[in-house]
């Protein structure tokens, strides 16, 4: 069994916002995302869901919202629906009465008082369970045979991975508890549609990592970035952070370059690949991009892969050398003669 987490912050920062710093990113969606978690820290909203897959930093969101909220110094109780079995998570979300003689146990709806139980993978609480707890949130009581019920002052914010609408039409998650739960909505998108957010959170790692750690001071090679904005990272900002650990340990220079990363992109029966499968993807988000962006970022990729070859370069992009130079000198992008 899991037992549940309970932090209990330090003083919340003086400075607001700065709860989020942690959170690094930059993408549109993320951007959205943070601006939504920021304005629902300080309101009454009492139920909010987080959504997005695995990796992706609910959790760390829901600290951030927790620390950024009015009762920061309040416990912030952190449960995995789906690794407790279930007659222990009822004693873990709902307490004991304490009848019968039995000690009264407190259960993490009462024990984070006026601070927040974070519920994550709430998709797989059992049914029996979601009852109880929808009508624990409708009221805001935990009722008590024989004794009397017990106030609910706690923020819950609810997580899952999957889309809690297909549970509903699986008949494996009620409908009345989603839209509960789903007062107010995060999505947090996955770290692949986040264009250049990989390489800002390996830099914060890298630095979190010489302040905290007192690890030797590391930067990334324009190669080794090159790798991170072309990886599809199926386990998300997780992933990444595995990556950034093992090549501070792998890297004996002050530079990491793409050798020292664990991301050894290959295709059946080839070395490791050099080209569009680790440099060549531009993607284009749902709100949009730039024309003047995307050609930049296609000049800066192309020029990374052709180790800031001109004559290379214009070959790949189909364009004269005099054409080429001009617009990196109008994007301010170093060729290798200028380096």
């Amino acid at each position: 069994m899991t037992a549940p987490s309970v932090q209990r912050p330090l003083q919340a920062a003086s400075e607001p916002g700065h709860e989020f710093s942690a959170v690094v990113g930059e993408s549109a969606g993320m951007r959205h995302a943070l601006n939504m978690a920021r304005r629902v820290a300080t309101t009454p909203i009492r139920t909010l869901l987080l959504t997005g897959e695995a990796g992706t930093g609910k959790e760390l969101v829901a600290r951030c919202i927790h620390n950024a909220g009015h009762f920061a110094n309040a416990p912030f109780v952190s449960i995995n629906c789906g690794s407790i079995p279930a007659p222990l998570l009822e004693v873990e979300l709902f307490g004991t009465s304490g009848r019968q003689g039995a000690h009264r146990r407190l259960g993490a709806l009462e024990l984070a008082g006026r601070g927040t139980v974070f519920l994550d993978e709430i998709g797989e609480l059992p049914l029996m369970l979601q009852e109880r707890l929808l009508q624990t949130l409708e009221d805001y009581s935990i009722p008590r045979l024989g004794a009397a019920e017990a106030v609910v002052h706690c923020r819950v914010i609810a997580a899952s991975k999957t889309r809690l609408e297909e549970r509903v039409s699986a008949r494996a998650f009620r409908e009345e508890l989603l839209a509960r739960l789903a007062v107010l909505r995060i999505e947090l998108p996955p770290l692949r549609e986040r264009d250049e957010d990989a390489r800002l959170i390996a830099e914060h790692l890298l630095t979190e990592a010489t302040r905290l750690q007192g690890a030797p001071r590391r930067q990334l090679g324009l190669d080794a970035a090159a790798v991170l904005r072309g990886h599809r990272w199926p386990g998300n900002v997780r992933e990444l952070k595995h990556v950034v650990e093992r090549a501070m340990v792998v890297c004996e220079t002050p530079l990491i370059g793409a050798e020292h990363l664990a991301i050894n992109q290959r295709r059946p029966g080839s070395g490791p690949v050099r080209g569009a499968a680790n440099f060549g993807e531009i993607r284009i988000p749902v709100d949009g991009k730039r024309l003047r962006d995307i050609e930049r970022e296609a000049l800066e990729i192309t020029m990374q892969l052709t180790d800031y070859n001109q004559s290379a370069a214009s070959r790949i992009l189909c364009i004269s050398r005099p054409t080429l130079a001009r617009k990196l000198r109008a994007y301010g992008l170093a060729s290798r003669e200028d380096r």
